[in-house]
């Protein structure tokens, strides 16, 4: 472990808090519910977006049935309640972001952004367990969870009374894509852990790409929206993380494990 740089994660948390303090709240972008994808298909409307959501209910499939009921090698004792949830909410990820896309407003929004957060809060609390060595993830999960509900909830009440701010919900997303890096180079993980990361950290940022050209990219390619893309990407991103999980079935070492200076 390279001792001198173990506050370092703390110490960008705390950066990022309060930076986000002094910007103050940060808004919903303006017609955000209206998605480039206008496509129908056996009577559903924006089908491309809300059809392309079996890809996570896939991907968290996948994990579950391979990885839920194992303990060890493949399913750390540190890291499971973590990985369990960032499983869970990769499922509910599939049922909210469909149910969103049926009809786009604030009030079904919510139930696409929760799922979300929760399988950030679990991944996050998961890999945090592993690499510092903890007992488990259990109180990491529950109190990154309950951020992750309070996030989103935080949001949609403020959205009521004025134009809503998303700054934890922003900030629950943005620490996993900084502090994981940060984990596995302080506590020297395995490489094969960091290129798997790495992937996915390249495909989710693709994704959000993707989501902020939804127009564009529909009008380019003729056949498909950056938003059904994102979808994609981001259960991509996913499946290398839980294709990472899987292969620890054969390995004889945990997956974020900390390995020794």
């Amino acid at each position: 472990m390279k001792r001198s740089l173990v506050h370092l994660p703390l110490l960008v948390t705390l950066s990022l808090c309060a930076a986000m303090l002094v910007h103050g709240p940060i808004a919903q972008l303006a017609h955000y519910h209206e998605f480039a994808d206008q496509s129908v298909l056996a009577g559903v409307p924006h089908a491309a977006d809300v059809l392309s959501n079996i890809s996570f209910a896939l991907v968290a499939s996948w994990g579950i049935l391979r990885l839920w009921p194992m303990r060890g090698d493949a399913f750390s004792d540190a890291g499971r309640h973590g990985y369990r949830l960032f499983l869970a909410g990769l499922l509910l990820t599939s049922v909210g972001s469909s149910l969103y896309h049926l009809a786009p407003d604030d009030a079904r929004l919510v139930w696409d952004r929760l799922p979300i957060a929760l399988a950030c809060a679990g991944l996050l609390s998961a890999v945090r367990a592993e690499c510092m060595s903890k007992p488990d993830s259990r109180g990491d999960a529950l109190l990154l969870g309950l951020f992750a509900v309070l996030s989103v909830g935080w949001w949609y009440f403020t959205a009521q009374n004025g134009e809503g701010d998303l700054r934890p919900y922003l900030l629950l997303q943005s620490l996993p894509l900084i502090l994981i890096p940060l984990w596995q180079f302080i506590y020297r993980v395995p490489q094969r852990d960091r290129i798997a990361f790495g992937c996915a950290l390249v495909l989710y940022v693709a994704a959000k790409l993707a989501e902020l050209n939804d127009h564009a990219l529909l009008a380019a390619l003729g056949f498909i929206s950056g938003h059904t893309i994102k979808h994609l990407l981001a259960a991509g991103a996913a499946a290398v993380l839980v294709a990472r999980l899987v292969e620890r079935q054969h390995a004889p070492q945990s997956l974020l494990s900390r390995v020794s200076a």
